[in-house]
């Protein structure tokens, strides 16, 4: 055996050896993450709405509710960047848009109706008096009063379709069943307004909502934490030396 032939054998066993040593390539599986946009969703929504509860305490309420929603909007905003769903928060904005244009315009087809009704519509606001003749116009009241309700009721009736539709898909990329539920209620108590027994459905239907929001998971589930994250990197192959 010649010295070469020997040099080349043990060059030859110590680079099998190495590689022998060589680990394959394994990326370290992502760890479930707590994301602070999805603790903020946790924490805004829920107080947005416990707010949105308090709207029929006196002179503050409405202000109360305005506050609410914009929170609870910004919650939804926030969960709907994290699983990638625009539509949540698009959803949720249609929805309160048709609420605030069905009170607005509705209200005033009724103050409009009570103010022909009382006379007030000939009011100037310079030397002549208001019109002092009775009312006499009872049918165009009725008529004015039930045309505003039937602008809130299919308004409210339209947004609550919209706003299931964006609580559905939460309810479905964070596995919180009850934002279904609570879409559910919220779509029926819009639905049986018109008997005054949705009112008490709207009600559960917040409550509902504020348990929905306090039962986010801090951790995103498997798949909605896949599609916030991407798939994860194929594993590399293993490195050899020459």
């Amino acid at each position: 055996m010649t010295l070469s032939s020997t040099i080349e054998r043990s060059s030859r066993g110590a680079r099998n050896s190495a590689l022998g040593r060589v680990q394959p390539y394994n990326r370290t599986r992502a760890k479930p993450c707590v994301l602070p946009e999805l603790s903020s969703a946790k924490t805004l929504g829920g107080v947005g709405s416990i707010l949105i509860l308090l709207t029929l305490i006196p002179s503050v309420g409405v202000i109360l509710a305005i506050v609410g929603w914009i929170l609870v909007l910004i919650a939804l905003k926030y969960i709907s960047d994290i699983v990638n769903d625009g539509s949540i928060f698009t959803n949720a904005i249609v929805a309160v848009l048709l609420s605030i244009v069905g009170l607005v315009v509705g209200f005033l087809v009724v103050l409009g109706s009570v103010f022909r009704f009382m006379g007030l519509n000939g009011y100037s606001f310079g030397s002549n008096p208001p019109s002092t003749t009775a009312p006499t116009d009872i049918g165009g009241l009725i008529a004015g009063v039930l045309v505003g309700l039937a602008i809130l009721w299919i308004s409210g009736l339209v947004s609550a379709i919209f706003l299931r539709m964006s609580l559905g898909k939460v309810s479905r990329a964070l596995n919180v069943n009850m934002f279904g539920t609570a879409a559910l209620l919220y779509l029926i108590g819009a639905a049986l307004t018109i008997i005054l027994v949705g009112f008490i459905l709207l009600f559960v239907a917040e409550i509902l909502l504020i348990v929905a929001f306090f039962s986010i998971p801090d951790r995103l589930p498997s798949m909605a934490q896949q599609q916030y994250m991407g798939p994860p990197a194929p594993p590399m192959p293993p490195t050899t030396t020459s």
